[in-house]
Formats: C-alpha cells, sequence, structure tokens
C-alpha cells in the first residue's frame, strides 16, 4: 500500500466509496466523475502505478473478469460496455494506481477522445 496513493486509502477502507465489488484480487466503486449511468472504477489489492508497470497478467485477468461481473450485475452487459485503461498524463490518468474504468449504460462512440 502506498499511503499517500487515494485507491490504496480506499482499498484500506480508509476513504469512503460507494463499492460495488470486493474479493482478494479488485475492488470497485463507483466513480466520482461518472461519464456515463454506469461508471465503475476496478483497481487491483496491490500498488502497481500505472500499465506500463504492470507484471502480472493474472492482475490484468482479475480487471477484466470483474468488469464483466459488474457489466452483469449492473445488467449492461448484453447491450454494451467499455472497459478504459488509462496510462499516464496524456491519456488521462489522474491517480496513479492503476485501473480499469467500466462505463455502460448509454450508447458509446467512436473515436472516443
Amino acid at each position: 500500500m502506498a499511503s499517500d496513493c487515494l485507491f490504496c486509502r480506499i482499498i484500506a477502507h480508509e476513504i469512503p466509496a460507494k463499492l460495488v465489488l470486493e474479493n482478494e484480487h479488485v475492488v470497485a466503486f463507483r466513480d466520482i466523475n461518472p461519464q456515463a449511468p454506469v461508471h465503475v472504477v476496478i483497481v487491483p489489492r496491490d500498488h502497481v502505478a500505472s500499465l506500463n508497470d504492470a507484471k502480472d497478467p493474472a492482475m490484468l485477468g482479475h480487471l477484466s473478469l470483474a468488469a464483466a461481473q459488474i457489466a452483469k450485475s449492473e445488467g449492461i452487459a448484453d447491450s454494451g460496455y467499455r472497459t478504459v485503461v488509462n496510462t499516464n498524463a496524456d491519456a488521462g490518468q489522474t491517480v496513479f494506481h492503476i485501473h480499469l474504468h467500466l462505463i455502460g449504460g448509454r450508447d458509446m462512440r467512436w473515436p472516443p477522445g
């Protein structure tokens, strides 16, 4: 845990969040600035700054499988959803703890940026 990391503090229950899923691998919570009717942030329990620093394929798999599970429970799996991993500042990463955004509940356009 990085003591100055917002997401590590949410994982440790030091900062409140609207939890959607919590298991031994990931913690998922509602985004405080949602970009769609469903916008959930999924984070691994281990602190990894960004996708560039990821070494564990299983950790990345746990993030993706959690997204699929949450999409089903939120009722957006059949209509469709988007998963996004922003890596570093130019991509919009503002919290440097790798995380996956699950976004859905509305029509998604392309290109996204």
